[in-house]
């Protein structure tokens, strides 16, 4: 079987989303140089990504996704050329197609849990971004080989947890520390 990375961008105090599902906070993601210009590439986040062999969304984040990523020049944000050549999935019952570029996404409808394991037997790495409500779901199955924070140096003092409420203690294994420029410190677990 796969395994199933979950990616999340969360404020200091762990939200990853405002009370109303806004994410203004990733403009902290936005690295400058010593030079002071912005730098839109981060090596590390591009050698950690790489593994992946399928991107899986929920709606939400598939929507964001496909509005930005496919016409970004992979020669000014490299990690562009990944996102865009990897086999993406999003879990939808409600989409009736899911355009990305010239190409499309694969809708997988039903129980996005059912549907995430079964593309764990598919692929070797799968990597969701975001997608809250089907990572909710993907904890509380008991689906997540492995979490990525990306902890940016704000407060909100209110929002949306990256895990569900009711999930049950899950014991992790730290793997990796590893700090960026403007403060963002990311951390890798393995999770069970």
């Amino acid at each position: 079987m796969g395994r199933l990375i979950v990616e999340q961008v969360i404020t200091a105090d762990g939200y990853a989303a405002d009370a109303d599902g806004g994410i203004d906070f990733f403009d902290a993601l936005v690295q400058t140089g010593d030079d002071g210009a912005v730098e839109l590439n981060d090596a590390q986040q591009l050698a950690y990504v790489s593994q992946a062999e399928a991107i899986l969304f929920g709606a939400t984040t598939y929507r964001m996704f496909a509005d930005y990523w496919p016409a970004v020049d992979p020669a000014v944000e490299r990690v562009a050329e990944l996102i865009n050549r990897l086999p993406k999935f999003v879990v939808s019952n409600t989409l009736a197609v899911a355009p990305w570029g010239d190409g499309s996404v694969e809708i997988l409808r039903g129980d996005g849990a059912e549907q995430t394991a079964a593309l764990k037997e598919r692929f070797g790495t799968v990597i969701v971004w975001g997608s809250l409500v089907l990572t909710d779901a993907l904890f509380t199955a008991g689906l997540v080989d492995e979490l990525h924070l990306r902890i940016v140096p704000t407060l909100r003092g209110d929002g949306r947890s990256f895990t569900p409420g009711a999930l049950a203690e899950r014991r992790l294994r730290l793997e990796k520390v590893a700090s960026r420029p403007g403060g963002v410190v990311s951390l890798r677990y393995r999770v069970g």
